[in-house]
């Protein structure tokens, strides 16, 4: 399955854009329990990425770079209250409530890759064979992404395996040129994580990218067409830009070296 279109636009389910955050703090102190009813969804996110451990636990990752791919999977639930587009996101001083807020309610780290692999390709097989990868965009942290790739899986109904990459993002307005260049140096680990999921299980292999994401995929993309498989041997599908932060002749570049989508 060539891959067969590569959108720009700007998406509904991308409401907060490239807002800051209330915490960047992943896992709470104490979650209070909910009844099952008041919880919409629970989804578990696969993570390969560029960003050093914390040394905060409750962060997981921070926007440190690390020169290899760390990996994780975070299991997050949605509250019944939530609206389609948004995040509900506790503040600072709330209760951890899953009633009320995404919460993430486990998080399993991966020391190896072929652990990671063969808890992904389990889960891939298990759904069908089809993956999302989301690629975050610039002033996120990695709590953010999390909550981000949860949201517009629940919102859309999405029934595959949802796979987090994340770069190193310094979390702050302040830091563009920090980020771009994090995005810039994570190209050759996020075509590591495709050429991963080629291997697997997977039938067909979707992209959605944001902001400052969009030039890590398009680079990605790039450089896959000059080692001759550009396509993840036949198995990408749509490659989704929203919001792209690429100028447009750096855009048209990229475009003429990979080529006409099939």
């Amino acid at each position: 399955m060539p891959l067969k279109k590569i959108f720009t636009v700007v998406l509904a389910l991308f409401v907060a854009g490239c807002a800051g955050q209330q915490t960047q703090e992943l896992l709470g102190s104490a979650m209070v329990s909910a009844p099952v009813t008041e919880i919409a969804g629970n989804h578990s996110i696969f993570i390969a990425t560029t960003r050093k451990k914390s040394d905060d636990p409750n962060k997981v990752f921070d926007g440190e770079r690390s020169a290899t791919l760390n990996y994780a999977r975070v299991n997050v639930t949605v509250p019944g209250l939530h609206k389609t587009g948004q995040i509900e996101r506790r503040s600072r001083g709330k209760s951890d409530d899953p009633a009320k807020y995404f919460m993430a309610s486990e998080v399993v780290g991966y020391d190896t890759q072929p652990k990671f692999s063969s808890a992904l390709n389990a889960d891939i097989a298990a759904r069908g064979g089809r993956v999302m990868v989301f690629v975050h965009g610039y002033n996120t942290g990695f709590d953010a992404a999390v909550y981000r790739l949860t949201q517009i899986v629940h919102d859309s109904g999405y029934p595959g395996t949802p796979v987090l990459f994340s770069w190193a993002s310094g979390a702050r307005t302040t830091d563009y040129v920090y980020d771009k260049e994090s995005a810039s140096a994570a190209r050759d680990q996020l075509e590591v994580t495709l050429r991963m999921l080629e291997q697997s299980g997977a039938r067909r292999i979707d992209i959605v990218a944001h902001s400052l994401g969009t030039w890590v995929t398009m680079e990605t993309l790039r450089q896959m067409a000059i080692t001759g498989d550009r396509d993840l041997g036949g198995k990408l599908g749509d490659v989704v830009l929203a919001s792209p932060d690429i100028d447009v002749d750096v855009f048209k570049s990229q475009m003429r070296r990979y080529g006409k989508p099939d």
